[in-house]
């Protein structure tokens, strides 16, 4: 009758720490809404692919660590004090209403939720068990579509370093007559496959390898750990460099284009292999982290009935102070288009949910055109911004409307003026279309989209134009017919720019 009297207050404390926990998992839930909707986009839309696989085979990794590690969860008692893990949790969600409401960058925010999250759950693991955890997080973190950030953001700038020291070496063996531009040009024209041997995507599943490998390792994530992470891409940038350097060599020295494709594959796959066995080789100077699996929980401080309060007053009212970038709508009446008198351009008005897509973006004016010239003829679009955000690449909007990407790669028009040239086929491949398109501002042309969202970080931001074109068929860019469309419309976009 005793035991019954005793067990009957334990059952009613047990109950009351669970619900106050799910009340604090359900408020944390609400406070980061706005990223679910972005996150069921990466975990399932066929565009990131290769992000779900990775993502599986971190679940996989997770599971047998946590196995292997003895993790465990008690949600039937209350938080208890861990000043690393409320740092992350109160620290990240900060940073997360600060870029909700000024920069409104998806991958940005997603990341935050995941650490800031991984910190909460630190209130209910013991604190050396949830800091050799902290690796998982971080791949976690890692499986958002980085590399294709990156791609924008950091491979403009590293390819046109890789671009220049590969053309400096070269002038110094006496091949001075290439230019960054041709090097650009190859190196893309050889290196459309979705690999981690291209520079970028290297560093991006580089860095998941190394964190991987620093878990499965037991290395202790410090001042040592980050010299080897530099050290590392420092090896994956070298290995790329000398990547670009035997491609250039092999398909614009030699003039061998066919062999520059079939050893690119295997040039980038050995340099990251190189580059990795370094790394593992670098991590094991490291000394092993020691864990103490037997550790048991009680070793924790006491359970915090205050803190669990705290935190159920400091998420609610975050929740409360959350406020998204505030959306501004199409102006519509930015330009009024003219083009040459032999360039038959029609308006086509763009479709209501498409207006609206841009207008979330915060373009100025989205024009779209029905065109003949010539014996040329399909449609353009013409999309102007002064923020990147509402330019992108158009080969999604291909592949919306239903058409498969056969092909896309830079095409030099002139030296000051390259294109993104796309192949297109139907689904049943029984026809085949010609696509252009490149960004343009007063001063300047590129195919490059980085360069476009580079051009941002200036203080007093340009007017760009994105010039979209679909032909009605299969064109050949290197017709001198083609090319000089393409001047001519670039000379329209240039002359209706500086009349603003």
């Amino acid at each position: 009758m005793a035991m019954l009297e005793t067990s009957a207050p334990t059952n009613s404390i047990r109950a009351t720490h669970i619900t106050a926990n799910a009340l604090i998992l359900a408020l944390w839930l609400w406070l980061y809404r706005a990223v679910f909707a972005y996150l069921a986009i990466i975990f399932t839309y066929e565009d990131f692919r290769t992000n779900q696989i990775v993502l599986v085979g971190v679940i996989v990794l997770i599971a047998l660590q946590a196995r292997k590690e003895k993790w465990s969860l008690k949600f039937d008692a209350l938080p208890r004090w861990h000043l690393s893990a409320l740092i992350l949790v109160f620290a990240g969600s900060i940073l997360y209403l600060i870029v909700e409401r000024w920069l409104d960058i998806n991958t940005i925010s997603a990341s935050i939720f995941f650490l800031a999250s991984y910190g909460l759950l630190g209130l209910w693991i013991a604190p050396q068990r949830w800091r050799a955890g902290l690796p998982a997080a971080l791949l976690i973190v890692g499986v958002l579509p980085f590399g294709e950030h990156m791609q924008t953001f950091i491979g403009y700038p590293m390819r046109i370093l890789t671009a220049s020291i590969v053309r400096d070496g070269l002038a110094l063996a006496g091949i001075g007559s290439i230019g960054v531009d041709t090097i650009l040009i190859l190196e893309n024209g050889v290196s459309q496959i979705d690999l981690p041997c291209s520079g970028v995507k290297s560093l991006w599943t580089g860095a998941l390898f190394l964190i991987a490998a620093t878990w499965i390792e037991r290395r202790p994530l410090n001042a040592r750990w980050c010299v080897i992470a530099i050290a590392f891409a420092l090896l994956l940038f070298i290995t790329n460099l000398a990547r670009v350097a035997i491609l250039v060599v092999v398909g614009q020295v030699l003039n061998a284009r066919l062999a520059a494709e079939m050893i690119h594959v295997p040039l980038g796959v050995l340099g990251f292999v190189i580059a990795c066995a370094a790394a593992v080789a670098l991590l094991r100077l490291l000394p092993t982290q020691s864990l103490n699996l037997e550790a048991p929980i009680s070793n924790l401080n006491s359970n915090s009935a205050w803190l669990g309060a705290i935190l159920i007053v400091a998420i609610f009212g975050m929740g409360l102070l959350y406020t998204p970038r505030p959306q501004t709508g199409l102006t519509q009446a930015t330009i009024a288009w003219t083009f040459p008198a032999d360039i038959i351009a029609q308006s086509a008005p763009l479709k209501p949910d498409e207006l609206r897509w841009l207008m979330r973006d915060n373009a100025e004016g989205a024009d779209r055109f029905r065109f003949t010239w010539r014996d040329l003829s399909g449609s353009m679009i013409l999309v102007t911004s002064a923020t990147w955000r509402a330019h992108h690449r158009p080969e999604r909007c291909f592949e919306v409307y239903g058409l498969a990407i056969n092909d896309s790669r830079a095409f030099l028009v002139a030296p000051d003026f390259s294109v993104l040239r796309v192949a297109l086929g139907d689904a049943r491949k029984q026809q085949t279309w010609s696509a252009a398109y490149w960004f343009q501002s007063a001063e300047r042309v590129t195919d490059d989209y980085g360069t476009r969202i580079w051009d941002d970080v200036t203080l007093q931001p340009k007017r760009w134009v994105l010039v979209s074109i679909l032909f009605n068929d299969a064109r050949d860019p290197n017709t001198l017919e083609l090319q000089t469309f393409f001047r001519a419309v670039r000379d329209a976009v240039a002359r209706n720019l500086n009349k603003k």
